[in-house]
């Protein structure tokens, strides 16, 4: 299985008084093209926190066939849900399950150099499984942290801790039935990572999928 690693000389920005800030995940046509860029880029506004009991769904075609976990939902870690993913120009849908998010030390972001001192790393852990026809390989899925209540953190990460958290793309072939295990990386300066959330697609970067701890 190839990693879409980025080197240990991983660039951080810092902008506007929010700390280090960089747009995570895209749909690359290749998991290889993230090693080749590693810097950040620029932050994305905050979203509001997404009720756990809203519903219906938005994005009209880019639903997928069958039921999906619809754009707004809550979900505790350790929930799975059903989500359309594109990646590559390739349309099909993942069940994507938080198995946990651990949190680590400030030393661990060490490979990132100075512009890292006092933040604090969590690992956001996750079971990908392919649920739909479509093969998505060499496919990798970012999830942002949050602080708890649901604010962003203001800082994303492109990279991983290699041991800790490894950021894995999904094998060569990756078709109906396949899984694999990957990690996001989120990071904090001030408060606890106990939320992720999925917003990938029209239908949910205004509503996301979120899992929590509590």
């Amino acid at each position: 299985m190839r990693k879409a690693r980025i080197a240990l000389t991983a660039a951080l920005v810092t902008t506007l008084g929010l700390g280090l800030t960089a747009c995570g995940g895209g749909d690359s046509e290749d998991g290889a093209k993230e090693k080749e860029s590693p810097a950040a880029t620029a932050p994305t506004p905050e979203k509001e926190s997404p009720s756990a009991d809203a519903a219906g769904s938005e994005g009209g075609d880019a639903q997928p066939a069958g039921d999906v976990t619809a754009p707004g939902t809550g979900l505790k870690v350790g929930d799975k849900a059903v989500l359309p993913f594109e990646y590559a120009k390739k349309k099909g849908t993942l069940a994507i399950t938080v198995t946990a998010i651990d949190k680590g030390a400030e030393a661990d972001m060490s490979q990132f150099g100075a512009r890292a001192k006092g933040l604090t790393p969590y690992f956001i852990k996750m079971k990908v499984e392919n649920v739909g026809d479509t093969d998505l390989s060499r496919a990798y899925v970012q999830l942002r942290g949050l602080l708890d209540g649901g604010q962003s953190t203001g800082v994303s990460l492109i990279g991983d801790i290699p041991g800790k958290c490894d950021k894995e793309s999904a094998p060569a072939e990756f078709g109906k039935g396949a899984s694999f295990e990957t990690c996001s990386l989120a990071a904090s300066r001030s408060g606890d990572v106990t939320g992720a959330e999925f917003d990938d697609g029209d239908a949910y970067s205004d509503k996301p999928v979120v899992w929590t701890t509590g």
